[in-house]
């Protein structure tokens, strides 16, 4: 298995990997798909993304051959806005095939060798998840709403 940075990419890479995401049968992999510019165009647009999640964004691919095992973002914003916090992992997401593995658990260290490789000292998880990414060390750190009000856990850790 190996990591995948999209933005580093040519744009033939960029579409089949985005299409990959887009596919993946999950509500916020469907976002992604859009913020990607995943619109049935074949061309290639991070924008969306950018606005979204801040500059400098990245999107983490681990995979196996073709096959995408899983994705997530290492970015300087998520869904909890407006905050001071930063740097995010968000949008993490194992295929099927490969949960139980800590697929996802690679993917989370490598955002945060990045955060550190950056001169942060935090990084910062949103969710409505429990008992997920506690296993990797993150700890509930306050409660939040996020951009569509829902109620949101945000998670910290030390890196």
């Amino acid at each position: 298995m190996e990591i995948l940075k999209y933005r580093s990419l040519g744009d033939e890479d960029k579409i089949y990997w985005r299409s990959l995401i887009g596919s993946c049968g999950w509500r916020a992999g469907d976002f992604l798909f859009s913020l990607l510019g995943g619109n049935g165009a074949c061309e290639v647009s991070e924008v969306l993304f950018e606005e979204a999640c801040g500059e400098g964004a990245q999107v983490l691919l681990l995979v196996e051959g073709r096959e995408l095992v899983s994705f997530c973002t290492y970015a300087p914003l998520d869904d909890v806005q407006p905050t001071l916090l930063t740097p995010w992992i968000g949008f993490v997401f194992t295929a099927k095939k490969y949960r139980g593995r800590r697929c996802a658990g690679e993917l989370i260290s490598y955002a945060e060798g990045l955060a550190r490789e950056d001169g942060h000292e935090f990084t910062h998880i949103s969710t409505d998840h429990v008992g997920l990414y506690e296993k990797y060390g993150y700890e509930l750190y306050q409660m939040a709403k996020s951009l569509d009000g829902e109620d949101a856990r945000v998670y910290r850790k030390k890196i």
